[in-house]
């Protein structure tokens, strides 16, 4: 997306909904109020999740303002961590892991869908307007490789008939529930296999 048109989406004015400011009252609560700074990244996350995903520049002038901070500081922070979105990206944000045990399980056939089914770049909103994706490193959860992130969920033990299945779901704007593709719970091992020994 050109700088052009991140500018162009940029509201005048941000402020919490009802819900999200109780929500800020309760984080602000957690912490002294002599650092009520220290609240300044879950609020970010706040300020994203209202706003379809991403946090625009008034989101951070008013975190700042909210928070008695200057608003380079919490520019800081939002541009730090890659959790922050400082553009659009979409109702629904794909981040596929490409590290090293999710490539070696196929990650590289899902990114290619990506490319197919979303678009062609990195960070590039689908022609419906639904989704974009990006290549993103270690997810934490190797054992269930290859995955991705979507938003808060995750999809685990993907190939490319049940990545393709999520990612239409997605375009559809009717995803499909989150968790491993092959039934698995957690961390258990595949087709409820063991290695024998019964636990006493």
């Amino acid at each position: 997306m050109s700088i052009k048109k991140v500018h162009d989406q940029q509201p005048e004015n941000f402020e919490f909904s009802e819900e999200n400011l109780q929500a800020a009252k309760n984080i602000l609560k957690k912490y002294p109020k002599t650092n009520k700074k220290s609240a300044v990244m879950p609020l970010l996350y706040l300020a994203q999740k209202q706003n379809d995903n991403w946090i625009p520049l008034s989101a951070l002038k008013y975190i700042g303002k909210y928070l008695s901070m200057p608003y380079i500081n919490v520019y800081e922070i939002a541009t730090f961590y890659t959790m922050y979105n400082l553009a659009p990206v979409g109702k629904y944000f794909i981040q596929v892991c490409t590290t090293s045990p999710c490539l070696l399980r196929g990650a590289g056939e899902i990114v290619k869908l990506c490319q197919k089914k979303i678009s062609k770049n990195q960070n590039q909103i689908s022609d419906n307007g639904t989704c974009s994706w990006t290549e993103v490193e270690c997810l934490g959860a190797c054992i269930s490789a290859p995955l991705m992130q979507v938003n808060d969920d995750y999809y685990e033990d993907l190939d490319v008939p049940s990545a393709e299945k999520i990612l239409d779901s997605f375009l559809e704007n009717n995803p499909v529930k989150p968790g491993s593709s092959k039934n698995r719970t957690n961390s258990s091992p595949e087709n409820k296999k063991t290695n024998g020994i019964n636990n006493a």
